[in-house]
């Protein structure tokens, strides 16, 4: 049998990009396609990567840019909602010593950096294209892209996300559930007192916080029970998003200030997903938010999806046959990770809902000391 080399990337978010550029790099054949005909390069507001995350960027080449790009961070403020600090938290540092504990920038030099990377390593992109699966076998998949063309590839790899349609083509009925909770988010000018996180309890939300994105930026945020998205117009998402920082103390009335622009600001629903048994059928194989989604609570989502990327591309690249076995393989590494992650992330967000005084920190940093190991 002739050795696998050529894959198809759906999607093009952290996930899809990052196995796209480790397995162009390995020399195997890659194309990229994205629904998206802007590659989603101005989307969202701030990230903070983890230490884990941050070690696989490393591995990707990009932590340099990175880097220069964000800011690190190392401690969270827990405040009152007067502002007032209540207590200091170090977080571990999940990608070793020699990386931050964290880092915090803006989603889309993330995702610019991620698409330069993409573009230099020689795999083919096509961006406002969608795939539909005709049919495979034991050797590969038949293919039909949106422009009308069909292809056959050794190997599909599903990264499109929560409401990954390749999840759903395969047979796999598990779906995102809403967990009760929405996020308001905002890109915003930095403080000048604003040297960490800072993370409130209470007040008008469940939790108000903000991370710095850069010397001169942050990013902010407000977590309230969510709203039927139809009785909320997205031209009054600035009035929203102010009327529930406007009650707290400390910097956000600084913050508040520059909420006014309802087309800065992005509103979504908190959901949890963990797909559990395997995740492949035949030579298609998921990676990312199509498998594994959760609430921020753990800042966690975008270190797991890059850990997917790296471990996949690491057994497609290891010589070994590409069949179930291998694949199984691949989700008994990735499973346990995924479920912690997942399952903490649910538990602070439902002590929250409950207004149950639960141990955060403490199971922060029993989940943390689970990923400090390698994925």
């Amino acid at each position: 049998m002739a050795t696998p080399s050529r894959v198809l990337v759906v999607g093009g978010g952290t996930s899809g990009n990052a196995v796209t550029i480790l397995l162009s790099r390995a020399g195997l054949t890659v194309d990229l396609i994205e629904a998206q005909p802007d590659w989603n390069a101005t989307t969202g507001s701030g990230i903070t990567l983890q230490g884990n995350a941050l070690r696989v960027l490393r591995e990707l080449g990009l932590w340099e840019q990175v880097e220069a790009s964000g800011c690190p961070c190392g401690e969270l403020g827990i405040t009152a909602p007067d502002g007032t600090l209540l207590a200091l938290e170090e977080d571990l540092h999940t990608g070793g010593e020699d990386l931050p504990v964290a880092l915090g920038m803006r989603r889309p030099q993330l995702q610019q950096i991620l698409i330069d990377a993409v573009r230099a390593c020689g795999a083919t992109i096509r961006l406002g294209t969608t795939a539909e699966i005709l049919d495979q076998d034991a050797q590969g998949v038949s293919v039909r892209l949106s422009d009308g063309t069909e292809d056959r590839y050794d190997l599909v790899i599903g990264a499109d996300g929560l409401g990954s349609a390749t999840r759903a083509a395969i047979g796999i009925r598990d779906i995102p559930k809403p967990t009760g909770m929405a996020i308001w988010r905002i890109a915003a000018p930095r403080p000048a007192g604003v040297t960490r996180n800072d993370l409130t309890f209470g007040g008008p939300a469940y939790t108000a916080g903000y991370c710095p994105t850069s010397d001169s930026t942050i990013y902010a945020y407000v977590v309230e029970d969510s709203r039927d998205r139809t009785t909320i117009p997205p031209e009054s998402y600035a009035d929203e998003m102010r009327r529930l920082t406007a009650q707290y103390g400390g910097v956000w009335p600084e913050i508040t200030e520059h909420i006014t622009d309802p087309a800065e600001i992005n509103y979504t629903w908190f959901h949890r997903l963990l797909v559990e048994g395997s995740w492949h059928r035949g030579r298609v194989v998921l990676i990312g938010d199509a498998v594994h989604c959760c609430p921020p609570t753990l800042a966690a989502g975008a270190a797991m999806s890059l850990e997917d990327a790296l471990v996949l591309a690491e057994l497609l690249t290891s010589g070994r046959d590409w069949d179930d076995k291998l694949f199984h393989n691949y989700y008994e590494r990735r499973i346990p990770r995924a479920r912690a992650v997942v399952d903490t992330s649910v538990q602070i967000g439902q002590w929250l809902l409950d207004g149950v005084r639960g141990d955060v920190e403490g199971l922060r940093h029993h989940t943390s000391n689970l990923l400090k190991e390698l994925p």
